[in-house]
């Protein structure tokens, strides 16, 4: 009995000093050679695929297509094979991975330079075409130049006249208006909201629409001298030249589409006002201010020249004949 427990501890001695032996065994050095090369491979792996996506083509002038590696790098004839450790070769090849990222940050930067160059010149560009379409073809002289022919003495053969400044005292309506007249003019009604000045302008529109010119132009100078910071004046002022010039009186509308338009050229009622302002010219028979005021107005409203007011600029146009 005691032979055989002994036999039995000798064995179970002999199988845990194996079991500490293997386990105290350090791992192979190939094993961790083969993780790091396949982290080496890893790596190299994502350069190819980063060099190809910056050079699709793989040109060799910018860059060697493949990292050397392995049996296929262009070394130096080595003698003594032995003495190359597999340390050294995983140092060569990290070199090598730097200097290929290197390279690519440095042509990655000279892009990016690239680009910002073009990106500051083609801003300049469009800056530079925006103003110039914002200033027109004509700069603010030629303007005033015109302005200037306009408001000045005619060279038509015997005539010698001015454009004025307009008054604001309209022309007495004739006297003794007629029962039917005034019932006409007692049915236009004059709006009464919170806003007296639309009101009167609103009025003297009315009785214009119902071709009661007198009243009308009685109504609407009332309004532009009440009223003369309201945002209706441009309206107000060019439809007192239309009332003037339905009534047959083109000189004096021609004064109040004058004074419309110099007033504040970029008004909503302004680019009417010359284009009625060459009409009454016409009507005048004054070709040449004619000719003036409808260049003026198609160089400084080409939009609405081609818009809204582009059948009466035809027609105008077609009632003179200018150089």
């Amino acid at each position: 009995m005691t032979i055989r427990a002994a036999k039995s501890t000798t064995r179970l001695f002999a199988g845990v000093l194996a079991a500490a032996t293997i386990a105290t065994t350090p791992i192979p050095a190939m094993a961790q050679d083969e993780v790091n090369e396949a982290r080496i491979r890893k790596i190299e792996a994502e350069i190819r695929a980063l060099q190809r996506n910056v050079f699709p083509g793989g040109d060799g002038r910018f860059f060697e297509p493949q990292i050397a590696s392995g049996d296929n790098a262009k070394a130096a004839p080595n003698r003594n094979p032995a003495s190359t450790t597999a340390v050294t070769d995983i140092l060569a090849r990290l070199d090598a991975i730097e200097q290929q990222l290197q390279r690519l940050t440095a042509i990655s930067e000279e892009n990016q330079n690239s680009l910002s160059g073009f990106e500051t010149r083609l801003a300049a560009l469009e800056t530079r075409e925006t103003t110039a379409v914002a200033e027109g073809p004509d700069d603010e002289a030629a303007t005033e130049t015109n302005l200037a022919a306009m408001t000045g003495t005619s060279t038509q053969a015997g005539a010698s006249r001015e454009v004025e400044t307009p008054s604001t005292t309209p022309a007495e309506p004739a006297a003794g208006p007629s029962a039917e007249r005034l019932a006409r003019v007692r049915a236009i009604t004059k709006p009464q909201t919170d806003d007296p000045g639309d009101d009167d302008y609103s009025y003297g529109f009315r009785l214009w629409n119902a071709g009661l010119y007198p009243e009308a132009r009685q109504a609407l100078s009332d309004f532009v001298e009440k009223h003369p910071g309201h945002f209706r004046q441009t309206y107000g002022r060019n439809l007192l030249g239309r009332a003037y010039l339905d009534d047959g009186d083109p000189d004096e509308a021609a004064k109040w589409f004058l004074k419309n338009y110099q007033a504040d050229k970029g008004a909503r009622r302004a680019p009417d006002s010359l284009l009625y302002l060459a009409e009454a010219m016409i009507a005048l028979e004054d070709t040449r201010r004619a000719c003036i005021a409808l260049n003026e107005f198609g160089q400084t409203y080409p939009a609405v020249a081609t818009g809204r007011l582009s059948e009466q600029y035809t027609a105008n146009r077609g009632k003179v004949k200018c150089d």
